[in-house]
């Protein structure tokens, strides 16, 4: 813990002191305080099947502590509060030769492998006037120009500030600034850069930035239709308008037609070749315990999809290995879901999908890329007795491609219970 996280974490403390000792005149901020543990444990293995793989296998073993606290508020006009997050990987089996999965932190000197054990405090201040809540510190953005990860261990978290508004019925509305990120397998903070992932053609003059604003509203029109802009810029990389719609449209008892429709529009923001337009569309018919999707996403423009490196994007065919925003890509998604509750069996369920990409452009005057991936989820959470709500969930995932990136054979095995504290 550096000299800074340390000074906030003792403000932080005497501030927590000095409000419990005012509990009188705080009983919302005692009464609404809740605090969790959650143990995960994850298997991850990730075959290379391309000839001449720069790594063979990614396999690892790991267990993780995420400790969880969100005080209520102080009552009053403006009610003021804190939230606290404290995350521990665990290192049970790795080597050298099989690092790199994204579950545990590695050595400055690669050839070391992973490290026995990492971790991360975070703490974050929060003030609450009528319906809008302001908070400063860590934070774990849900925005569509900003997903952060949890898709490993540990999540990725952020540096920054986030306001979020209900004042207005049906009407959301969040804004704020993130200074650096703290990616799922590092303890360390850093500035941010544009993700990597396939063949999107960016070029940026600046590697990184120290400052990502967004803004957003999503306006619920009713129980079935949602609508929503968002605004997101990477300072002296990009700049991202997004626009997207839900609805739900009911067809008998038990059945229902959604359609979930996203599109943006991403520009250069002076330090980089930014230039995107992205369609998406996702159409799930459901009947009963099961879900039948179809969905297709186009990408246009001089380069592919830009989003903060380690995040997740907004596309309806980012999945579990790839996000299918290449240049030029064009791809089609089939996805079937079922709830097994339907015939009696709660807490478990299936996903399958299948998503294929073609018209890549790979530059130099090569053949226009081609990949697919194939997705495979099973989960069941038990439902009573000694160990309900513990969770186990496996998942994989095959890819190939035609002409560029890696083919792999991909499995997760994921363990996962949360354990109410108060």
């Amino acid at each position: 813990m550096d000299r800074n996280t340390r000074t906030l974490v003792t403000r932080l403390l005497l501030a927590g002191g000095v409000v419990g000792l005012c509990a009188p005149a705080s009983a919302e901020f005692i009464k609404d305080s809740k605090a969790s543990l959650e143990l995960r444990n994850f298997y991850f293995n990730r075959d290379y099947r391309q000839d001449n793989a720069a790594q063979s296998k990614q396999e690892e073993w790991a267990q993780g502590f995420l400790l969880r606290y969100e005080s209520g508020f102080t009552e009053g006009l403006v009610g003021v509060g804190f939230d606290a997050i404290g995350l521990v990987g665990v290192k049970l089996d790795s080597s050298p030769d099989r690092a790199g999965s994204g579950l545990l932190k590695r050595h400055s000197d690669a050839s070391k492998g992973s490290q026995d054990e990492y971790g991360e405090l975070g703490l974050t201040a929060k003030l609450r006037a009528s319906k809008s809540v302001l908070k400063l510190g860590t934070l774990q953005p849900k925005v569509p120009t900003l997903l952060a990860n949890d898709s490993r261990l540990l999540p990725q978290t952020f540096k920054g500030g986030q306001l979020n508004s209900l004042e207005l019925e049906g009407l959301t509305l969040d804004a704020g600034r993130l200074t650096q990120v703290n990616q799922r397998d590092s303890s360390d903070y850093q500035d941010m850069a544009i993700t990597t992932t396939g063949v999107k053609n960016i070029r940026t003059r600046h590697v990184t930035s120290d400052r990502f604003d967004f803004a957003g509203l999503n306006y619920k029109w009713n129980s079935n239709l949602n609508t929503g802009y968002s605004y997101g810029h990477l300072d002296n990389l990009y700049s991202q308008h997004l626009v997207n719609l839900t609805y739900v449209l009911p067809v008998t008892q038990g059945q229902s037609l959604k359609s979930d429709l996203r599109f943006a529009r991403s520009t250069d923001d002076g330090g980089s070749n930014v230039d995107n337009r992205a369609l998406g569309a996702m159409f799930t018919y459901n009947l009963g315990g099961h879900a039948l999707g179809l969905g297709y996403q186009q990408m246009s423009g001089d380069t592919g999809y830009a989003y903060v490196n380690g995040s997740d994007a907004f596309l309806v065919n980012f999945v579990q290995i790839g996000d299918f925003a290449s240049k030029d890509e064009k791809s089609w998604q089939a996805r079937y879901d079922y709830n097994f509750a339907a015939i009696g069996i709660p807490g478990l369920t299936f996903m399958t999908r299948y998503i294929s990409g073609s018209d890549i452009d790979l530059g130099n005057n090569r053949p226009e890329g081609k990949e697919w991936e194939r997705d495979t989820d099973i989960g069941y959470v038990v439902q009573g007795g000694p160990l309900k709500n513990v969770g186990v969930k496996w998942r994989n995932a095959t890819v190939r491609s035609s002409n560029f990136g890696s083919d792999l054979d991909e499995n997760r095995l994921i363990v996962s219970y949360t354990l109410p504290i108060w």
